[in-house]
């Protein structure tokens, strides 16, 4: 899949945030992110941005002081860069999700050795459960913490009060393995 375009918007009525991705093929996936959910999507994101960026070749930043700094200097380069200007092309042929967006209900990450992060978006309704594959590079991890930050700020969520971490720890690293999180 290759991701075309992102979009994260807030819906008032439901007060929910509503994530739209569309690609090359004409594609549209669509999450509902709710407020606890993106709260603490959010520092599991920047935290996985870290160790993404991190991990590309030719980089030697072992500690965390160093990785923090290596990411703030990747992500200002991105949002120099980035096109936020041009609106979200809303022209799918195709919903692979259905014609209503997927309720995240969990969210499990894990770092990828090529250098990507995996995204797992999961439904879970009783024993059914829908899920999406997503399969990020560091400039859409950027781009999706970008659009997120801008978004909840609109949308006048509290997002400078300290979130738990999805790992369950006060701080440290994230573990290598995947990472999830139960709404």
């Amino acid at each position: 899949m290759q991701i075309h375009q992102l979009s994260v918007s807030h819906e008032e009525v439901q007060d929910r945030l509503l994530v739209r991705l569309n690609t090359q093929e004409a594609h549209e996936y669509r999450f509902w992110l709710t407020r606890r959910l993106a709260l603490r999507l959010l520092p599991a994101l920047d935290q996985s941005l870290i160790r993404l960026e991190a991990a590309q070749p030719g980089v030697a930043a072992t500690d965390l002081s160093t990785q923090q700094i290596l990411t703030d200097i990747k992500r200002d380069a991105f949002l120099q860069n980035a096109d936020f200007a041009t609106p979200y092309a809303a022209v799918a042929q195709h919903l692979p999700l259905g014609p209503e967006p997927l309720l995240v209900t969990d969210v499990q990450m894990t770092l990828q050795a090529q250098g990507n992060l995996e995204v797992v978006f999961q439904q879970k309704k009783g024993d059914s459960i829908q899920s999406c594959h997503l399969n990020l590079q560091a400039q859409l991890v950027h781009g999706l913490v970008h659009l997120l930050k801008e978004t909840l700020i609109k949308a006048e969520w509290e997002i400078g009060s300290p979130a738990r971490p999805l790992n369950n720890e006060a701080s440290g690293p994230l573990p290598m393995g995947p990472t999830a999180y139960k709404h």
